[in-house]
C-alpha cells in the first residue's frame, strides 16, 4: 500500500480546487458533509474489525468497544454536530440558540457544550462540559463568531499528517481543516494505521470527486515531500513534539541548531496536537473503600485504554503526601492495573520506550508478564526533574509522586504549581475529588482550574472524554510557538466553530449513584459489555430511535 513518492498530481488537483471550496456556499458544504454520513455507517463494521485485527484484539471481546468509541462513533457524532451548526448558519439562525453561558474566574465566558440536547442528557447523565473562552471574548462575540468556519476566507491546501493510534483522529482532522480552516486537504495516513485508507476514501468519496480531498499513505520521506510541495500552503500534525520539530526544522542533527536560531526549514503555517505528560491529581477527602476501588479502576482506564498508546493517557499520578488513604488507594490501583484484560503492545517501539522508562531505577513494579509489562514507578520525588515528568513514554507505564499540603486547599495549590511547571506539555490534566471536598473548596477550586495551563481539564472525568465530544475543543493550552511547541498549536473539533476558545472543562460523577444502578462508563477497561455498548451507541447515533436508546442503556447497565 505504501507509496515511496507522493503524487504531485494530487497536490495540483487540490490547488486547482481550493478556490472552488473557498467560494462554495454553506448549503453546498453542508450537502457534502451530509453525503459522508451514510458512508460512515456503511464502513463502520469493517472499520472496527480491521482495527481490532491490526491491534491484536478479538472483535468479539469487550476491548473491541474501544474501537467503536474511538473510531466511527466520534466521527459520526462530529458530522451530526457540525451539520447542525452549518444548518443554522445556512438558515440565518444563531448556532448557539439555547446554549447556556456562565462566567468563570478571570472574567472568562464559558459555553455549556454538554449536555447540548436531550440525547446528551440521557446518554451522558451526570456529565457536563464547558468551553471556556479566552479573556475578552464575551457572549456577544461568541454569538457573532459562532459558525465562522462555515464562511472562511482564504482557502489553500493543507497536508494533514495523521496519527497512528486512535483511528478517528485523521478523519476528524480532515473535517476540521475543511470546515474550520477552509482549506482543501491531502491526508497522509500514518504507516501504523494506513489499513484505513480504502475505508476513508469511501467516506470522503463526495469530497474526493470534487477535488477537495486526497488520501495517501507512506512513511517519513513521503510526508517530508508533501509538506515541502509548493502547492501546499499549511500543515497539520498529530504526533509528538519530536515529530513536529523534524517536520519544521529538519530531522538531521542540524535541525536542533536551526530550531535554536529560529530558522525553520518549513516556512508555512503549522498547527498540531502533540500529546505530552498527562497527570491525574487525587485530592484528599473522606473516600470510602468503594470510592477507592472505583477511582482506581477509573485511573486504570486512563492509563491502559489502547494499552497506553494514547496522547490523553495519564503518565503521572499525583497523590497527597498526608492523606491517610494513600497506601490503600495505591493497593487498589495495583489490583486494577493487574486485573484489566491483557492487550498486545501493537504500537512500534513500545518495548524500547518501556525499557528507557525503567532504566537506572531502584523502585520498579512490573505488574504482569507481558512482552511490554504494565509498569508502576512509585515514590518519585516531585523535585527530582525525573524523566517521567518530561518525556512522554507512550506505553503502559505509570509514575507516582506525592506532594505536601495539610489541607485539600494547600495540596491543590501545590498540585497546580507542579503540573504547570514540572510536567511537559499542556494537553490535559485530571482532578479526582470527593464531592464534599469540592463543596468545601468552593470558588477556590474554580480558581485553581483557571490557573491550570491545560487545553482540557477533567474533574472526576477523564480528559479523553472531551476528545469524543464534538462541540468541545481539543488541543494544547494556547501560547505555544514552533520554537517551544509543547503539546501543539491550535485546537480541533469545535463543532460550534466558536471563536477564541481557550480550553474545555469536563465534570463527571465521583461515583456511580446509586451504586449498582448506574452504568460503568464504557471507556473503563474493566467494562464487560463495552463492545456491545459501543456498537449499540453507534447504531443509535446512526438511526436514533427510542428502542435503540433503551438497548444502549440496558447494555451499559450490565457493564
Amino acid at each position: 500500500m505504501e507509496r515511496t513518492q507522493p503524487s504531485h498530481q494530487d497536490t495540483e488537483v487540490l490547488r486547482g480546487a481550493a478556490a472552488e471550496w473557498a467560494a462554495l456556499p454553506v448549503a453546498g458544504r453542508l450537502e457534502l458533509l451530509l453525503a459522508a454520513r451514510p458512508r460512515i455507517v456503511a464502513v463502520a463494521d469493517r472499520w472496527v474489525t480491521w482495527s481490532c485485527r491490526a491491534k491484536g484484539v478479538a472483535p468479539s471481546s469487550a476491548a473491541a468497544g474501544e474501537e467503536w468509541l474511538t473510531g466511527p462513533y466520534p466521527l459520526l457524532r462530529y458530522v451530526d454536530a457540525l451539520a447542525r451548526t452549518l444548518t443554522a448558519v445556512r438558515d440565518g439562525r444563531d448556532p448557539l440558540r439555547g446554549a447556556r453561558f456562565t462566567t468563570r474566574p478571570g472574567g472568562r465566558t464559558a459555553v455549556r457544550v454538554l449536555p447540548f440536547d436531550g440525547a446528551d442528557r440521557l446518554l451522558m447523565h451526570g456529565y457536563r462540559a464547558e468551553v471556556w473562552l479566552a479573556p475578552g471574548v464575551d457572549e456577544a462575540r461568541a454569538r457573532a463568531g459562532a459558525g465562522h468556519g462555515a464562511r472562511p476566507e482564504g482557502g489553500g491546501v493543507c497536508v494533514v499528517l495523521g496519527a497512528g493510534n486512535i483511528n478517528s483522529i485523521a478523519p476528524l482532522d480532515v473535517l476540521h481543516q475543511l470546515y474550520a480552516a477552509g482549506t482543501v486537504v491531502l491526508l497522509k495516513l500514518n504507516p501504523v494505521n494506513d489499513y484505513l485508507a480504502p475505508l476513508l476514501r469511501e467516506v470522503f468519496a463526495p469530497f474526493v470527486a470534487r477535488g477537495f480531498v486526497r488520501i495517501t499513505t507512506g512513511g517519513a520521506a513521503v510526508g517530508a515531500a508533501l509538506v515541502s510541495d509548493p502547492a501546499v500552503t499549511a500543515v497539520h500534525i498529530t504526533g509528538s513534539a519530536a515529530t513536529h520539530d523534524a517536520v519544521v526544522f529538519g530531522p538531521d542533527p542540524a535541525g536542533a541548531a536551526r530550531k535554536a536560531a529560529g530558522r525553520p526549514l518549513l516556512d508555512k503555517p503549522v498547527t498540531s496536537e502533540l500529546g505530552g505528560v498527562g497527570a491525574a491529581v487525587v485530592l484528599p477527602g473522606p473516600w470510602h473503600r468503594a470510592d477507592l476501588r472505583h477511582q482506581a479502576r477509573h485511573l486504570a482506564a486512563q492509563k491502559l485504554s489502547n494499552n497506553g498508546f494514547n496522547c490523553a493517557a495519564v503518565q503521572v499520578l499525583v497523590l497527597p503526601e498526608h492523606w491517610d488513604a494513600r497506601a490503600e488507594f495505591l493497593d487498589e490501583l495495583r489490583s486494577a492495573l493487574r486485573t484489566a484484560p491483557a492487550r498486545p503492545a501493537y504500537y512500534p517501539g513500545a518495548a524500547e520506550r518501556q525499557a528507557r522508562a525503567v532504566a537506572g531505577r531502584t523502585r520498579v513494579e512490573l505488574l504482569d508478564s507481558a512482552e511490554v509489562p504494565r509498569t508502576l514507578l512509585p515514590g518519585i520525588a516531585p523535585d527530582a526533574g525525573d524523566p517521567a515528568f518530561r518525556t512522554e513514554f507512550f506505553a503502559p507505564v505509570l509514575a507516582v509522586t506525592a506532594l505536601p499540603g495539610r489541607t485539600p486547599a494547600e495540596f491543590l495549590d501545590h498540585a497546580v504549581e507542579f503540573c504547570d511547571t514540572a510536567l511537559a506539555g499542556t494537553l490535559g490534566v485530571n482532578l479526582l475529588a470527593h464531592p464534599r471536598t469540592l463543596r468545601a473548596l468552593g470558588p477556590r477550586f474554580d480558581e485553581a482550574v483557571a490557573r491550570l495551563r491545560y487545553g482540557t481539564v477533567g474533574v472526576n472525568c477523564w480528559t479523553a472524554v472531551g476528545y469524543a465530544l464534538p462541540r468541545a475543543v481539543w488541543g494544547a493550552y494556547p501560547g505555544h510557538t514552533s520554537a517551544d511547541v509543547g503539546s501543539g498549536i491550535g485546537v480541533v473539533h469545535n463543532a460550534l466553530l466558536l471563536p477564541g476558545a481557550e480550553r474545555t472543562v469536563l465534570t463527571g460523577p465521583f461515583r456511580p449513584a446509586p451504586r449498582g444502578l448506574s452504568p460503568v462508563p464504557p471507556w473503563f477497561v474493566h467494562n464487560r459489555t463495552a463492545d456491545g455498548t459501543g456498537r449499540l451507541l453507534f447504531a443509535y447515533t446512526a438511526r436514533p430511535a427510542l428502542r435503540g436508546l433503551g438497548a444502549v442503556l440496558w447494555s451499559a447497565l450490565r457493564g
